[in-house]
C-alpha cells in the first residue's frame, strides 16, 4: 500500500523551489521598473513578488536550521536522530535559562 502524503509534503511539492521563487522575484523587480504597467497589474506583480519572497525568506531559514543543528551537532557530538525528533528547544550541557540568546528552537 502506497504512503499517502501529509497535507505539508503536498503543499511543498506544489511550492516552487528556491532558485525558481528567485528567478520569478527577479523577473517581477525587472518588469515593475522597466514596463509602464496599470495600477491593477502593478499590485497584482506586488503580491505574486510578495509570496515569492516570503517563499524565499522560509526556505533560507529552514536552511539556516538545518546547518546550525549540524554544526551544534559537531561540536558537541549530539547525535542528529536525537535531537530532530526533539521538538522542544534543544539544550547542551552547560547552557542554562538564563541565557536565551543561545537557545535553540527547532519550532
Amino acid at each position: 500500500m502506497a504512503r499517502r502524503k501529509s497535507s505539508a509534503e503536498e503543499d511543498d511539492s506544489t511550492q516552487p523551489s528556491f532558485e525558481q521563487a528567485l528567478t520569478g522575484l527577479e523577473t517581477i523587480v525587472e518588469e515593475m521598473e522597466h514596463e509602464h504597467l496599470a495600477l491593477e497589474d502593478l499590485v497584482a506583480h506586488y503580491e505574486k513578488g510578495s509570496a515569492l519572497l516570503s517563499r524565499c525568506e522560509s526556505i533560507l531559514q529552514s536552511a539556516r536550521d538545518r546547518i546550525e543543528l549540524i554544526t551544534l551537532r559537531n561540536q558537541h557530538e549530539i547525535p542528529l536522530d536525537s535531537a530532530t525528533q526533539s521538538a522542544d528547544v534543544a539544550e547542551l550541557p552547560g547552557d542554562s535559562d538564563d541565557d536565551d540568546d543561545n537557545d535553540i528552537r527547532l519550532f
